[in-house]
């Protein structure tokens, strides 16, 4: 038996490659991976060539902090079994089907929990972090622009607020569909919005939080924000330059941009929002979430070529894509 792993040669170049299972040292222990999760954001930006060579991916995380060039593997939700003693477990390791990990780079995943559904831990750690960032407040209106995954993980998040209203933009309609499954009050399409912001009737939300991954997105989360209202940005962007109306509603309405990312949690709550304790709160909410519904598609990891090549080309056809290692 050899291990199978993931490897961007180049952009839209993937090969699945075969080398030794690797022994665990003394303090580590063997993990055989069930399924990971395909990011739809920021690995697609590794698959198709939007990240400059050199950059750090995330340097909280040991598996990614070696300054990025290709041939690279990636990816940061893997569910699998410790060898020893069959634990089920979630790491934040590429896709891979064995690795080696120290325990305290391991979370135990609950009995109750299906291991796909573990694979959206960190889309829900991601949406947790936006919401903490954002600081809803009691009766605020709150629009959520993109709906894909961690879209609808922060709308589930949201939808347990006692907020005045919770609104989603996306231009799929199944994703709307399920938007309105996870909470959202409605889920409108770009064009509806749009024309609700020109006629003066949708630009009053206290806050927007723009997961849409264009510009034209980030536009719309803009417009639709009221006056000293505030927008969390929690898209990356890449290497791409983004085009983005900063007029006169953006300046004369003294919007706020806060930029959100997972890997670190902003100033007041740093000291008291450990990793852990965000990783434990996403794991409640994951219970909250249809996963079994955001779930659309498995590829065998020998397939993983096909796999991102339906997220790239076809993603009104797919939300959450997993690779499989039986």
């Amino acid at each position: 038996m050899t291990r199978r792993s993931v490897v961007f040669q180049a952009p839209r170049r993937i090969e699945v490659n075969h080398d030794d299972i690797p022994s665990p040292r003394e303090g580590e222990v063997l993990v055989r991976t069930l399924v990971s999760g395909i990011s739809a954001g920021t690995e697609l930006h590794v698959y198709r060539g939007d990240i400059s060579e050199g950059v750090l991916l995330d340097e909280t995380l040991p598996s990614l902090q070696e300054p990025f060039r290709y041939p690279a593997t990636y990816g940061y939700a893997s569910v699998g079994e410790v060898v020893d003693d069959g634990r089920r477990v979630f790491a934040f390791q590429p896709h891979v089907s064995h690795y080696v990990a120290r325990e305290d780079e391991l979370y135990d995943v609950p009995e109750d929990l299906s291991s796909e559904a573990a694979a959206l831990w960190p889309s829900v750690e991601t949406a947790v972090n936006l919401v903490l960032d954002a600081r809803p407040l009691v009766g605020e209106r709150v629009l959520v622009v993109g709906q894909g995954v961690v879209g609808l993980a922060t709308t589930s998040v949201l939808s347990r607020f006692p907020l005045g209203e919770l609104c989603t933009v996306e231009p799929i309609e199944s994703r709307r569909v399920a938007s309105e499954r996870c909470g959202a009050g409605r889920s409108l399409h770009p064009d509806e919005a749009d024309e609700a912001n020109e006629a003066n009737e949708a630009s009053d939300f206290d806050l927007s939080i723009e997961l849409s991954g264009t510009s034209s997105g980030l536009d719309c989360a803009i417009a639709a924000t009221g006056f000293e209202g505030r927008v969390v940005v929690g898209s990356w962007y890449g290497d791409k330059p983004l085009p983005v109306e900063l007029g006169t509603h953006f300046h004369r309405g003294r919007i706020r941009l806060i930029s959100s990312q997972v890997s670190h949690i902003g100033s007041p709550l740093l000291s008291r929002w450990t990793k852990k304790r965000r990783m434990q709160v996403a794991s409640t909410s994951l219970a909250n979430l249809p996963s079994a519904e955001l779930v659309t598609h498995r590829f065998p990891v020998e397939r993983a070529a096909e796999a991102y090549t339906l997220l790239d080309q076809h993603p009104e056809r797919c939300l959450q894509v997993l690779l499989t290692y039986t």
